[in-house]
């Protein structure tokens, strides 16, 4: 992850950052690269830093003339010599290893290429800073070179057609921009243990780095120009196949735990969370084809539910479940259930009905943090110091969103996950019934025409929070819509008049006095701000879900939408996180692309409204 300049400003920046036990323990190994070209007018920079006080050296970024990130990032960058130099890099799914290729594209004469690696060994959410326990020493193998800087710390492999020749030396005072605007240290120091120098004039320069585990299993194996050749001709293969560039996107978030396959988040500094998971699956994995993957993640979640519930996220440490999620297992039987509409295998189809059913038993009789069913069949939910809805921003012991009681989103999905268990079990369908019956009596508002985001709030019976947030959607775009008519054509209009902006729905009105309209500063700004304000690109596949829904699935309502909601989304996809979406943008336009800029949700959701919604 870099930026198109080269010049680093996050701590995740970084060329080999690895992880060392999939999808966690995960290591910043290569930060990045001083790299010269010397001809026989003189010594250029390709590379360029910003160092503390503003400072930005060398000056590489001045020359770069061109980039593109497709079908992999590729720069060019114009000597004043006439000489022009192209530089590609890949990275390889399945390998904790990238490539790197440069070529002189244009120019004569004699050319030399001068790469330094700078190194950063330490946890992706740490700095690193100069100190006395870096081991410079260097392990030469024929074209490779091994680094084993701190003894914890799983060695860095290098394999080039260049000559290394040996130099330690600290480079002091990194300046990262965006830790600084995010309220977080700012400052680094990176170690170079020396040099590589490579013939341009002769052939392309290759350099591949991996961890220790990944060289001993064959990553860098052959000859370096040969082994980075035939690690770009296997990418573009891999990448042609892809019907979109959204859909290639998509394959970044599976990745495995274990001996089985897993989704993240978000890159950079999410891992796996349960909610996220399911909401992406029917997206990232069904909706492009990949069952078998959709499949190995559901049966891989059956085995840890616990007492009705599934695990938001997993401690990165210790991978400890945590259990703080009201909806991660509603949204597990919603994917379940898309899923099981294509199963043909019945030990499948009995496990995942196990799990349905012990998540709907769990929830009707009671489980943590108060779930539990009331008498109206409606789900209640929530505990002072908890975080269970999707708005779940906490800064200490202040949960900003807490939404404790009755959220309208949640019922709409604990209804969903009732008639999906009541396709076998008539006691949940007669459930369902009457929880769907006690919605439509206790959330509609009928004074402004939309439905409440929380009843019974706090857990005092006749109680309303009637903010206006897109949480309402889902009484309408989910599989089973749990209003109809006028009423869902209301709850339809009012999100598309009061919240939907080019980039999604924003999370609250922008007349609301608690609205955000941008998303920045340091930790507690921002986490106030987080749903009070900015836009949520993964709500738009309810939403639009919701809008055709109500103009009665027609091919021109399905064209409409394509045109006036599908199009400006995926025109988003090369504004931040190249090829794919953000996690949230501003609440104001023009809706400026923020927060984590690679989001599986939001990936997935507008995946899924691409390849199935509105076809």
């Amino acid at each position: 992850m870099g930026t198109v300049n080269g010049i680093r400003t996050r701590r995740y920046h970084a060329l080999l950052l690895a992880a060392t036990r999939p999808p966690e323990g995960r290591m910043v190994l290569v930060a990045d690269l001083e790299v010269f070209v010397e001809t026989p007018t003189g010594r250029f920079a390709l590379s360029a830093h910003r160092y503390q006080g503003g400072y930005v050296f060398p000056d590489g970024a001045t020359r770069l003339a061109s980039f593109t990130h497709a079908p992999w990032p590729t720069w060019e960058w114009a000597l004043p010599d006439g000489n022009r130099v192209r530089g590609e890099l890949v990275v390889r799914p399945g390998a904790a290893r990238v490539a790197l290729r440069w070529t002189r594209v244009a120019g004569t004469g004699a050319a030399a290429l001068w790469v330094r690696p700078l190194l950063a060994p330490r946890d992706y959410h740490a700095l690193h800073h100069e100190n006395a326990a870096f081991r410079f020493d260097a392990r030469v193998d024929g074209d490779r070179v091994t680094w084993q800087p701190y003894p914890d710390v799983t060695a860095i492999v290098a394999s080039s057609n260049g000559a290394y020749a040996h130099g330690p030396d600290w480079y002091r005072g990194f300046h990262l921009e965006i830790e600084q605007e995010r309220g977080l240290d700012s400052a680094e120091d990176l170690a170079s243990p020396g040099a590589l120098t490579f013939d341009l004039a002769a052939e392309p320069a290759a350099l591949g780095f991996a961890t220790a585990d990944a060289a001993r299993d064959g990553a860098l194996d052959g000859a370096a120009l040969a082994m980075v050749d035939r690690t770009f001709a296997a990418e573009k293969a891999r990448r042609a196949a892809y019907g979109s560039t959204l859909a290639r996107a998509a394959d970044a978030y599976i990745v495995a735990r274990g001996e089985g396959t897993t989704v993240i988040a978000g890159y950079p500094w999410f891992s796996d969370w349960g909610r996220d998971t399911f909401i992406s699956l029917r997206g990232l994995c069904l909706a492009t084809g990949r069952r078998d993957v959709a499949r190995g993640i559901l049966l891989e979640w059956c085995g840890v539910v616990s007492e009705g519930m599934c695990p938001n996220r997993f401690d990165e440490h210790s991978s400890t479940p945590e259990f703080n999620s009201v909806d991660a297992a509603l949204w597990f039987v919603v994917a379940a259930d898309a899923y099981l509409a294509g199963a043909t295998e019945a030990a499948d189809r009995e496990a995942l009905h196990r799990a349905i059913d012990a998540i709907v038993t769990g929830y009707a009789a009671g489980t943590r943090h108060r779930i539990k069913a009331d008498t109206d069949g409606l789900l209640a939910a929530g505990e002072p110091g908890v975080q269970l809805t999707w708005m779940d921003a906490k800064c200490g012991d202040n949960v900003i969103t807490p939404r404790i009681g009755k959220p309208v989103e949640i019922n709409a999905l604990w209804i969903n996950a009732l008639a999906v268990a009541g396709k076998r079990t008539p006691k949940w369908r007669a459930l369902a019934e009457q929880a769907r019956t006690s919605f439509a009596s206790r959330f509609w508002d009928g004074e402004r025409g939309q439905l409440y985001d929380v009843v019974d709030c706090d857990h005092i019976a006749g109680t309303v929070d009637a903010t206006v947030r897109p949480n309402q959607i889902f009484a309408v775009g989910l599989p089973l819509p749990v209003i109809d008519g006028d009423r869902a054509r209301a709850v339809v209009d009012t999100v598309e008049k009061l919240l939907w902006t080019e980039a999604g729905p924003r999370t609250l009105a922008d007349g609301d006095p608690r609205f955000h309209p941008h998303y920045g500063g340091g930790p507690l700004e921002r986490d106030s701000g987080y749903h009070n304000g900015p836009v949520w690109p993964w709500l738009a596949g309810a939403f639009v879900e919701a809008w055709v829904r109500v103009r009665g699935g027609t091919p021109a309502a399905k064209a409409e939408a394509r045109t006036r909601f599908l199009e400006p989304l995926l025109g988003r996809t090369e504004m931040f996180g190249l090829g794919h979406l953000s996690e949230i943008c501003d609440g104001a336009a023009p809706h400026r692309p923020t927060g984590a800029p690679f989001q599986a949700w939001s990936v997935a959701e507008v995946l899924r409204l691409d390849l199935v919604v509105l076809r």
